[in-house]
């Protein structure tokens, strides 16, 4: 009770005291915040190519494709592994939109229900998203003309102020618009040498997609899988893709699929394609975050950077709770002498200080913890309100892939620096506290 009465007095007293606790507050919520923006842009980045290329991902050889890939899709979904399997078929090419408008896409032929069900491709479709039924190529009142969707970044730039896209407009003046796709093909000439042929497939926007990630809505352009191999493979009599995206069904881990999956690829390549073993071996299986090892490592590596910065600017929060409560030892002599000439032990002493100190690491370490959370969950507001004071854009999807930016709370870095902070503050408490302890009544009192 009466260390309680002490601390409360010393506050009252000494206001400088709080200012340890903003101190250890203001540290603890910019770590928080540093490492839930980091966490969530690798957490996105991850989910954003698990949801454009699946769990899984099979990638036919340079120069070879999957034939008769409606039976291996079969194959897979007989599997206890696998939810939903899809095929595609790409290419690269220009899309022209009138008017001089070219632009340099990727282009994917597709089956837009199959894919639908392999990952989360109807909830980019602005038209179609909300559809009962599976997404379409289908054009309205024109059976027989070919549909496609384009990324809503192909048809148009973002705001330059906003970042955002007005896509009410966009959809009133793209879709149903006629668009031409230019790419080639290698082709076997009269002369018996294979070169390159041009060829032009024409097509209706029917919908526009806006996956939220600036590569994928600026780069592809998305057309029948069917129409795509007619012009490029015509003298192909079976179906065929380049890539056969995988979704794995609820609980299944996705590093643990990949040998299951390749035993299957490898039985059906052989029987039904007869595909040498040296193709077979050539063919990528991979899970989507293995093909982002590379990306993610170089962004921990920059959080972890990042990380010791500011823990190494932190460390004057360790100095600073030192400096005041050295400073509050020095004039509460009388109070220490006092106490200990009624019998106080030492140790009751440290514990007075060193409790003190951990006091305010609670104090200080729980504020910021608050404080860092809503920083967090509020950055993309703060972001528009630095954008409106200061005319400062500060996040472009252009820049950093994302139209908004994560802000998920990674509560285990969180956690973490909340105990680091307490354990600053009370190491910051200590030396003065033993100071403390050593006080001799006898020459503080001779003098009052």
């Amino acid at each position: 009770m009466l260390k309680l009465f002490l601390w409360l007095k010393y506050v009252r007293k000494r206001r400088i005291i709080l200012l340890s606790v903003v101190a250890v507050a203001l540290s603890v919520a910019l770590l928080i915040a540093v490492a839930s923006l980091f966490t969530g842009f690798i957490a996105a980045f991850e989910r954003s190519a698990a949801e454009t290329v699946g769990d899984i991902l099979l990638r036919a050889p340079e120069g070879i494709r999957f034939e008769k890939y409606p039976a291996l899709l079969e194959r897979l979904e007989e599997s206890d592994l696998v939810e939903a399997a899809t095929a595609s078929l790409s290419a690269e090419g220009l899309v022209h939109l009138g008017g001089g408008n070219v632009r340099p896409v990727v282009i994917w032929g597709i089956e837009p229900g199959r894919r639908s069900r392999a990952m989360e491709f109807k909830e980019t479709l602005i038209s179609q998203r909300h559809a009962a039924q599976e997404p379409s190529f289908a054009v309205p009142g024109a059976p027989g003309e070919t549909g496609g969707f384009v990324g809503i970044g192909v048809l148009a730039k973002p705001d330059e102020q906003t970042d955002q896209y007005d896509q009410d407009a966009i959809r009133r003046e793209r879709i149903n618009q006629q668009a031409r796709l230019i790419t080639g093909t290698m082709e076997l000439k009269p002369t018996g040498e294979r070169g390159p042929r041009r060829r032009t497939i024409t097509f209706r926007i029917v919908d526009i997609v806006f996956a939220g990630v600036y590569l994928f809505d600026s780069s592809f352009v998305y057309i029948p899988i069917e129409v795509l191999q007619r012009e490029l493979y015509p003298q192909e009599k079976d179906p065929v893709a380049t890539h056969i995206n995988v979704k794995l069904k609820p609980g299944v881990a996705a590093e643990a699929a990949v040998e299951p999956l390749r035993g299957i690829w490898q039985a059906f390549a052989t029987r039904e394609l007869n595909w040498s073993s040296m193709a077979i071996d050539l063919t990528a299986i991979r899970t989507a975050r293995e093909m982002q090892r590379i990306y993610v490592g170089e962004f921990e590596k920059q959080k972890r950077i990042l990380e010791i910065t500011f823990s190494a600017v932190s460390v004057s929060v360790v100095v600073l709770v030192f400096c005041i409560f050295h400073m509050m030892v020095r004039l509460k002599q009388k109070d220490m002498a006092i106490l200990k000439s009624c019998g106080a032990a030492s140790s009751s002493v440290v514990g007075l200080f060193l409790g003190f100190g951990v006091s305010v690491g609670v104090a200080g370490s729980g504020l910021g913890t608050a404080l860092g959370y809503l920083i967090t969950r509020h950055i993309n507001q703060v972001e528009e309100g630095i954008r409106l004071l200061f005319g400062l854009k500060l996040w472009r999807s252009s820049v950093y892939m994302f139209d908004r930016i994560p802000n998920e709370v990674d509560w285990s870095s969180a956690l973490l620096y909340a105990a680091l902070a307490l354990t600053a503050a009370a190491v910051g408490a200590l030396l003065p506290a033993v100071a403390a302890a050593r006080t001799r009544p006898v020459e503080v009192l001779r003098h009052e």
